[in-house]
C-alpha cells in the first residue's frame, strides 16, 4: 500500500451523489484526508494521478461480506479479502459474524480490531451477532458489542426464527442506536432446496426454494419493526413480492431499508444451467443430462426476470438502498461435490461494479444512480454518512477511480480473493474499477492509470 502525505488526482470527473457534485475537476488528498475540490497545484504533492477520462467517486461501501476470519481462513482472510475489496473499488467493508468463533463478543471483536488494523487493505466495520453463537436461543449483549464497535447486528447465514426473541433484539438494538440486519429465510419452507422453487428446478431434479420462505420473514420483520420502533435492514432482498413490501412499508413510515446484490440484479436461475441453457423438458430422453453450475448456487437463490426486473426498479427508485456484494468466498472443494451438496455463496467483490455497469450500459439504471448505491446509499443504512459515501473536504479520502467503459475479461484464477467461485468466470464486463483510496492511502491500482512521482514519493 502507498503511503502518501499529499496525493493529487488530477483532471477526473468527481461523480458524488450525495454532494451533488459532478464536474471535472482536480481532487487532493492532504494527511488522509480530502484537503481541497477544484485546481489545486502539484507542487508540494507525493504524487499525483492522472485520472482524465475516469470516473472519481466516493469509495465504495459494502456492507455485506464475508471475511471468514477467524475459522475458515482456507476460503478467505482478512488480508485475501480485504485485498479483493480494494481491487473492486470498496474502501470501506462491513464483516459479516458467521465466523469461528461468531462475532458475539467483546473479546473477538477487539481480536478482530488488532487483526484488521495489521492486515486490512481497507476500512473494516464489523456486524455483532443478534444471539450468541448465532444459535438463535439467546440474545447477545448488543450494548456490549456495539460499545466494543459493532455498526449493527446480524446473525446473517440462519435467520432470528423465534418472533419472541426477534422482537427483544428489536427493542435491545433500538436501545443501542444501531440497526438489525435480517437473512429472511423460514428454514420450514427452504427446507433443503438448492435453487429457485419452479419448472427449472422441476425439470432439473432438483429441490426448489420458494419466494415465500423470504417474503414471510420479510413481512414477520416489518410488523414487528412497526411494533417496536426499531430500525430494520432487509438482506439480499432475491423476490418481487419483498420489493412490493418494502416499499408498502416505507410508505407507511415504518424504518426499514434493503438491499440487493450484483448477482441478484443481473443474474437469473438460468444461470444454475452452465451456458444458461435450460430448454429441459422432461423426458426427452437420450440427451446428456445437464451440467449444472455450483458457482451459481447462492441463498437466496438467482430467482427469474421478473423478479430481476422488480430489483432493478426497486434502484432506481430508492425502495432498495444499497448494492450490497455479500461476497461468500469458498475452497475449491466447496464447490466441486456436486450441485446438491455444493455450498452456497458467490466471490462478489471483484466482479460487483462491473457486472452492475451492465445495468447503466444497458439504460436500466443511471450511472448516478449506481453510484448513490454504492456510497451515501450503504453509508446512510449504517449511520456512517458523516464520515464515508462522499467526497467533501475534511473528510476522510476514500476514493475509487473507475472507467465506465473499460472492459476486461473476468479469470477468477487471478483474483485478490482465496474464493474463485465466480459465474462470470470468462465473462467480458464492461465497467472498471482502476484505483482505490483509503484514508489517503493508494490501496489498489491497476497498471492503466499513470502515476507520477514528485520529489521523494515512494510507490510501494
Amino acid at each position: 500500500m502507498t503511503v502518501d502525505t499529499r496525493l493529487l488526482i488530477r483532471g477526473g470527473r468527481i461523480l458524488d451523489p450525495g454532494s451533488g457534485i459532478d464536474r471535472v475537476a482536480d481532487l487532493l488528498v492532504e494527511d488522509g484526508r480530502i484537503a481541497e475540490l477544484g485546481s489545486p497545484a502539484v507542487e508540494g504533492s507525493t504524487g499525483w494521478l492522472d485520472a482524465r477520462g475516469l470516473i472519481v467517486s466516493p469509495g465504495f461501501v459494502d456492507i455485506h461480506c464475508h471475511l471468514r476470519e477467524p475459522g475458515y481462513e482456507e476460503k478467505e482472510t482478512i488480508a485475501t479479502g480485504t485485498a479483493a475489496a480494494a481491487a473492486g473499488g470498496f474502501a470501506t467493508v462491513c464483516c459479516m459474524p458467521n465466523t469461528l468463533p461468531p462475532l458475539d463478543s467483546r473479546s473477538i471483536l477487539d481480536w478482530l480490531k488488532q487483526r484488521t488494523e495489521r492486515e486490512a487493505f481497507v476500512n473494516v466495520l464489523p456486524i455483532g451477532c443478534i444471539t450468541v453463537g448465532r444459535r438463535g436461543e439467546q440474545l447477545a449483549d448488543m450494548a456490549q458489542l456495539a460499545d466494543a464497535g459493532a455498526v449493527a447486528f446480524s446473525d446473517d447465514g440462519d435467520p432470528v426464527s423465534s418472533e419472541r426473541l426477534m422482537r427483544r433484539a428489536m427493542e435491545r438494538s433500538a436501545a443501542t442506536g444501531l440497526l438489525l440486519i435480517d437473512h429472511c429465510e423460514d428454514k420450514a419452507l427452504s427446507g433443503e432446496g438448492v435453487m429457485n422453487e419452479g419448472e427449472l428446478s422441476r425439470n432439473l431434479g432438483l429441490k426448489g426454494i420458494p419466494r415465500s420462505a423470504e417474503e414471510a420473514i420479510v413481512a414477520r420483520d416489518l410488523c414487528l419493526s412497526r411494533l417496536t420502533g426499531a430500525r430494520i435492514h432487509i438482506a439480499h432482498v432475491s423476490t418481487s413480492g419483498s420489493v412490493d413490501l418494502v416499499r408498502r412499508a416505507k410508505d407507511e413510515g415504518i424504518p426499514v431499508t434493503a438491499e440487493a446484490t450484483p448477482h441478484h440484479v443481473t443474474l437469473t436461475e438460468d444461470s444454475v444451467v452452465r451456458g444458461g441453457r435450460h430448454d429441459l423438458s422432461p423426458g426427452l430422453g437420450g440427451g446428456a443430462a445437464p451440467v449444472c453450475d455450483a458457482n451459481a448456487k447462492v441463498n437466496p437463490p438467482l430467482r427469474t426476470r421478473h423478479d430481476v426486473c422488480a430489483l432493478v426498479e426497486g434502484l432506481r427508485d430508492g425502495v432498495i438502498d444499497a448494492v450490497a456484494t455479500d461476497h461468500a468466498p469458498h475452497a475449491p472443494a466447496d464447490k466441486s461435490v456436486g450441485f446438491d451438496r455444493a455450498a452456497f455463496g458467490i466471490s462478489g467483490l471483484e466482479t460487483a461494479f462491473g457486472c452492475l455497469m451492465g445495468l447503466v450500459h444497458q439504460g436500466d439504471l443511471s450511472l448516478r444512480t449506481l453510484v448513490s448505491r454504492l456510497t451515501e446509499g450503504p453509508a446512510k443504512v449504517i449511520g456512517r454518512d458523516a464520515e464515508l459515501g462522499a467526497l467533501r473536504v475534511g473528510v476522510p479520502a476514500n476514493i475509487t477511480l473507475f472507467d465506465p467503459n473499460g472492459e476486461w475479461m473476468v479469470d477468477s484464477r487471478r483474483f485478490a480473493s482465496k474464493g474463485r467461485n465466480s459465474p462470470w468466470h470468462g465473462v467480458t464486463l464492461r465497467g472498471r474499477v482502476v484505483a482505490t483510496v483509503v484514508n489517503g492511502r493508494l490501496a489498489y491500482k491497476d497498471a492503466s492509470i499513470p502515476w507520477h512521482l514528485c520529489g521523494n514519493g515512494l510507490v510501494g
